[in-house]
Formats: C-alpha cells, structure tokens, sequence
C-alpha cells in the first residue's frame, strides 16, 4: 500500500490577511467539561470564558496598571525612594514568598499540562505523512487528527470550513467546531492552560509593585512588558490563533525556573553562577526564538493530499439472462423480502432490464493550505511580533555595546588584536552581559551592590536577577578582589 505524503512551501502571505481591525472573528471556543483532576482542577464556564476573552477586559486593566505604576513612580520620587513601612513587615516578607511560590507551582504546572498537549497533538515527521503532517498539526489547530483534515475560521463566509468535506459532518449544524473533537492543539489543552495563563498575567504585576512597596521605580520598559503581555496573550487566546501555544510552553517553563530561583533568593539559598546566567540567557532567548517563529507562520504554505471517499452509481442496460442471473424473478414470499430489502423502485428497474449498480469510491486531490489561513490570527501574530520587536532591539543593542567594550579593553591589556578563541569567549560574555541589563530594564530593579539587592531587608529579596559578578575596587593580596 502507498503511503501519500505532503510537501512544504515558502510562500509570501496574501495581502487580504493584513487587515485592520479585526472583524468577523469567530467565536472563542471553550474548553468541554472534564472530570476534575490534578491538571483540570475546574471547568471554565462558557460564559466565563467569552467574558474575559472582551477586549475591554486586558485594555482596561493593562491601563489601570500603566497610569498606576506611572503615579507610584512619581510618590517613591517625592519620598526621596524611601521604602513604604509595609515592606519592612513580615507580612510583606511572607506575601513575597508565597507570591514567588505561587508562580513557580502555577508556571510548572501550566507548563506540564502544555507538554502534555503538544505530546498529543503534534504528529512526527518521520511518519506517513512527512513534514507536511507536522506543519498541519501545528498551523492548524481545530478539527479532527489527519493531514488535510483540520477546520479553520472562513473570513469570507464566516463560518468553518475544511479542505476535506467529511471534516464537515463532525462539527455542529457543519459550521462550529466541537470542543469534544480531540485530536489538535486546541482541544488538547490549549483552550484551557492557555486561557488561565492570559489570566496570570493581570496576577504578574505583582512584581512590580513589590519593586515599587520597596521605593524603588518601575522602568517604562517593565511597564511595557507586563502591559504588552496581557494583550499580546489576550489576541493568541482570542483569535485562536496557532503560534500562542509556543509562548504559553516556553514561557511557562521559564517563569518556573524563574519564580524558583527568586523563592530560593528569598531564604538566601545561593544559586551557582552558571545557572544565573543561563536562567537569564533563557528569558530572553525566548523573545528571539519565539518572535521568530511567530513569524515563520506567515511564510509557510504545505500541501495536503486530501481523499474523499464517495458513493458513484451507475446504470447499465443488461439482456434480460443478466438480469435473472443477477435477480431472480420475484415471487411470493421472495418478493415481498425483496420489496423490503431493495424497495418497489430497485425490483421495477430490474424488471425493465436495467440494473444500478454503486460503489464506494476515493478520490485523492493536492490542496495548498496556508499555514495562517484568517486575518485574526495574522493579526495576533504580528502584535506579538511588535511587541517582541523593541525586546529583541534591545538585546541586540545591548549585546554590540558590551561585546565592543570588551573586546577594545580585552585589544588594550593584551597590545594585539583577540584571536579567534577570544572573540568567542567574548561574544560569549556579551551574550551574558546584554540578557542580564535587558532583564533588568524588563523585569525592574537596580543592580546589585556587593552581591545583595538593595531592596534585601527581612529576609526578603526583590523579584530581580542578582547581577553576576561585582568587581570590587579593593586590593586584597595585591589582587583585585572578586565577589559574587
């Protein structure tokens, strides 16, 4: 038996996809009613669901937060950055550590229940179908398994369509998916993990009014990122749209690792230096990755072999010895059976020499599937895009400048130009040094002095990574002395 396979294509996206607002959006699909377990703790409610997923709700609060965090920005100024006597209470100390706790047990589990998903969903492309079948089940996210099978979002009609018609027969009334239908991402678990992690991020400004409680500012730049995480979360999970599952993994296993490390800062567990930077190289590799391959969505076409199985009938005029060898005359009891099994119609063709003969019948045909095929989802992926994009600016920014102090001060100590090890061990460093000041800019705070937050009071640490290494400008043995 030949197995048909699929093919990729790289392939401009059309022009109709860019449109802006979006409109005739399709209606947020939510998760079915499972029974509750460790991963499904709760059933969402339909209405629940559709009312966070209101655009009023991530404006509103993501405003709210701008203007307040700008205005507190403004109080710790007037006070000289004196801390609030709250955060010196033990209260505060035991809320930082639940808070830290919290999302470090939050974040882990969201990010098990994805890996879950995408074990389910995601098909190889060593199999039957090739890397075709893998594009499918990654660009396309409704429907039943199958290459070619998937359902999407029609702009045009406004309704659900497939490339395969019998896809059709299994969702409601041939126009709205079921959430019952497993088999794709959606279903899967991103309708449900990806839904409360939009919701964790109004919950994750939090850190910055930990930073602010401590009298210290919250930078535009981590106003930014928490504002523009809400929203850019809230159009993936709204629109449907494919690539949101990749922020929603990556990010949820970063942020466990991340809320780990500040709960073991916290009881002043110290973390080797090798996992501080790579944790930091980490957070904001994944603004690179994953804005890369948001965008990759655009670009890729695959084409599936879609085969329709139908009935084809046909009739054939035959001598009449054909017609008694194929039916005898009917009579008596036999042809009242007869009647009943064939009906009076099938026995009068018969009669009358002719026969109608059917059969089941597949057809195989090439259809050109859009990796992105909505201008929702487009318009998802791109606010992610530009969201990500003055991050990404940044870090490039950040890496130059470090990368070029280095290797001048490395040029002048050694009086000849770096050698090829050297630059590498550089680019390196500069690699450490660009993610560390972009997360400082990202996530809040100051640098560290000596080692320890500035905001490093009863046993509490800001919610901040420690810088790597302070030179200290102290001769101990007639060395420079080093601390971490």
């Amino acid at each position: 038996m030949s197995v048909v396979q699929g093919y990729l294509l790289a392939s401009m996206p059309d022009a109709s996809l860019f449109g802006f607002p979006p409109t005739n959006e399709p209606t947020p699909l939510s998760p079915a009613p499972e029974p509750i377990s460790i991963m499904r703790p709760f059933n969402i409610p339909d209405y629940v669901y559709q009312a966070a997923l209101d655009p009023r709700v991530p404006l509103t609060i993501a405003a709210l937060y701008a203007v307040t965090a700008k205005a507190l920005n403004k109080f710790n100024a007037s006070r000289n950055k004196k801390p609030w006597a709250m955060s010196k209470t033990k209260v505060f100390s035991a809320f930082v550590v639940l808070h830290n706790v919290l999302l470090a047990v939050y974040s882990a589990w969201t990010f098990w229940g994805m890996l879950g998903t995408m074990r389910r969903s995601i098909v190889t492309p060593f199999g039957p179908g090739g890397v075709a079948a893998s594009a499918d089940s990654l660009c396309r996210i409704h429907g039943p398994s199958g290459l070619g099978s998937s359902l999407y979002f029609n702009d045009t009609s406004g309704n659900w369509d497939s490339a395969n018609p019998n896809t059709l027969l299994g969702s409601l009334d041939g126009k709205q998916p079921s959430n019952m239908q497993m088999g794709r991402i959606w279903n899967e678990g991103l309708n449900y993990y990806g839904w409360i992690f939009y919701l964790s991020k109004f919950y994750e400004v939090l850190d910055t009014f930990i930073i602010l409680a401590k009298g210290k500012f919250s930078s535009t730049l981590q106003t930014y990122h928490h504002a523009g995480a809400m929203l850019c979360m809230w159009a993936g999970m709204r629109y449907m749209s494919a690539p949101i599952w990749v922020f929603t993994l990556v990010n949820s296993f970063i942020h466990a690792l991340m809320y780990t490390y500040y709960t073991l800062s916290a009881f002043s567990i110290r973390v080797p230096m090798a996992v501080k930077r790579t944790l930091t190289t980490m957070q904001i590799t994944q603004f690179v990755v994953g804005a890369s391959y948001a965008i990759l969505h655009s670009f890729v076409t695959y084409v599936a072999p879609v085969t329709v199985t139908k009935v084809a009938t046909q009739i054939d005029n035959l001598p009449a010895a054909a017609v008694d060898a194929a039916m005898p005359a009917a009579t008596g009891a036999l042809d009242s059976l007869k009647k009943f099994i064939f009906g009076s119609a099938a026995l009068e063709s018969v009669a009358s020499g002719a026969v109608k003969k059917s059969a089941l019948v597949t057809e195989t045909s090439y259809v050109a599937q859009p990796c992105i095929a909505t201008a929702n989802e487009t318009f998802a992926i791109w606010l992610n895009v530009l969201y990500l994009a003055p991050l990404t600016y940044l870090f490039v920014s950040f890496f130059i400048a470090s990368y070029m102090k280095r290797s001048t001060a490395n040029s002048k100590a050694t009086g000849k130009p770096n050698r090829r090890l050297s630059n590498v061990a550089l680019a390196e460093k500069a690699g450490w040094d660009a993610a560390r000041d972009l997360e400082q800019e990202v996530y809040g705070g100051e640098k560290m002095v000596n080692g320890h937050s500035n905001g490093h009071a009863n046993g509490h640490i800001e919610v901040i990574e420690e810088v790597d290494e302070i030179v200290v400008p102290k001769k101990a043995n007639g060395r420079t002395k080093r601390r971490t």
